[in-house]
């Protein structure tokens, strides 16, 4: 090992919690390669791969002196987390911010669809076709905007018969004037978003990325699916709640940062957890199990958590504010209307009365005379900026155009500016400019 890598060793070692021992290295090791190879996972040095090692073999420890108790109703697992420390991830997985809102809940439970007179002794919505895949939020913290698709595709199914996955990254993106992105956000305000907005996208026309982008404005005005509104249940009555999600599926807030929960892997969780709400899912039902009565939750870090993405969580526990404070912070979407045609399909981009462009390609003009131009180019990209030397175009996440430079520059959040990680001539192909801008024959 050379220096460097025996001094980031070393660094990476005292990093690690104090508690965390070397107990049983080998059986652990066996485990640990396993491991890696079942979740292609492959770490870019000898000494992170240690690190993580030290880490796994923490979790392994945990994971082995829970099961071996034997005693609960739930196990636990060395799923696709079990490398990471349980500060990175509560770091990296949460994202649900509830302050202030639940002194300031607007809309209460009420409305003559929500009233279920029998409640059935079991619900589950994925059986009704009303739950669409299980998904993954990564390591941007927008659980909220996962679980408000989530409650609007039940909705929608529920009204229109049609499952739609939809656009958490459209959330992400655009709905910045309360919630924050990765940082965090509320599924009120998500609602009360594509309420304002007349609708949302869909998953498949405006794809997740785990991370903040510019918000896409064209696709912001494609409205494939609807709400009428919103309904918060009354803080802390599981009567409210449970007849709510025998309607359709419900946003719920949850704390969500418990070591187990992070390793949980089947059975119905009991916790202990506490009720400092930190993460948003969605139940989609609830039954019994053995006496023992549980909700049915569907969360947003993929099928390998969990059973397939979805965890049993305790029903019914005697506290008015739930397990994990389940009880504490629930909503849904209201929906009574059907969704808007669809669009007509895309055509060609018109420039002027004579000139088009390409299916989402965007018109520059290349010459102009009196203010009036006279003659255009295409740039092979959407809602592109055209670039005042009549020559470049820039996309839209990188709009401001250094023409001395031949760079697409972006303006960060504390004013200074960056290059562009794509460099884009009037061509729309991605390079170095100096050796793919040809001159606009004109």
């Amino acid at each position: 090992m050379n220096p460097l890598s025996s001094f980031l060793l070393t660094f990476l070692l005292l990093l690690l919690p104090p508690h965390i021992t070397l107990s049983s290295p080998s059986r652990a090791s066996k485990v640990f390669e396993a491991w890696c190879k079942q979740h292609g996972r492959t770490y870019s040095s000898e000494a992170e791969k240690l690190y993580r090692f030290r880490v796994f073999q923490d979790n392994f420890d945990f994971v082995t002196q829970y099961n071996d108790m034997g005693n609960s109703s739930y196990t636990l697992s060395l799923n696709a987390f079990a490398d990471l420390t349980h500060h990175e991830f509560k770091a990296s997985r949460l994202g649900f911010s509830p302050a202030g809102m639940s002194l300031n809940r607007q809309r209460p439970f009420r409305g003559p669809g929500s009233v279920v007179r029998e409640i059935p002794s079991e619900m589950d919505w994925r059986k009704k076709g009303a739950v669409t895949h299980v998904k993954d939020q990564g390591s941007c913290g927008a659980c909220w905007s996962f679980s408000a698709t989530g409650a609007i595709e039940g909705i929608n199914k529920i009204v229109t018969g049609s499952l739609v996955s939809l656009s958490e990254q459209e959330l992400v993106d655009c709905d910045r004037s309360f919630d924050s992105g990765c940082e965090g956000g509320l599924m009120d305000y998500a609602y009360q978003f594509i309420i304002d907005n007349h609708g949302i996208d869909t998953e498949d026309d405006y794809p997740y990325q785990g991370r903040e982008r510019s918000c896409i404005k064209e696709k912001l005005k494609r409205h494939v699916v609807t709400i009428d509104g919103y309904t918060d249940v009354q803080t802390n009555n599981e009567k409210q709640l449970l007849q709510a999600v025998a309607t359709q599926p419900v946003s719920v807030g949850i704390c969500g940062s418990e070591r187990a929960f992070q390793l949980y892997s089947k059975g119905i969780f009991t916790g202990p957890c506490s009720t400092s709400l930190d993460h948003a899912v969605l139940i989609v039902g609830y039954g019994s199990e053995n006496g023992v009565d549980y909700w049915i939750v569907k969360n947003s870090w993929g099928t390998r958590w969990g059973m397939d993405g979805y965890v049993h969580m305790l029903r019914n526990s005697g506290n008015s504010q739930g397990l994990c404070g389940i009880n504490m912070l629930a909503s849904y979407p209201t929906k009574t209307r059907p969704n808007p045609p669809p669009p007509p399909p895309p055509g060609p981009t018109r420039c002027d009365i004579f000139t088009y462009c390409g299916e989402g390609e965007t018109c520059c003009c290349a010459r102009h005379l009196l203010g009036i131009c006279i003659s255009w180019k295409c740039c092979e990209l959407n809602s592109a900026v055209c670039c005042k030397d009549h020559l470049h175009c820039c996309p839209l996440d990188y709009p401001i155009c250094d023409t001395k430079r031949i760079q697409c520059l972006k303006r960060a959040g504390n004013g200074t500016r960056m290059e562009a990680l794509e460099r884009r001539s009037s061509s729309g192909k991605s390079g170095s400019w100096s050796s793919i801008v040809e001159a606009w024959i004109l």
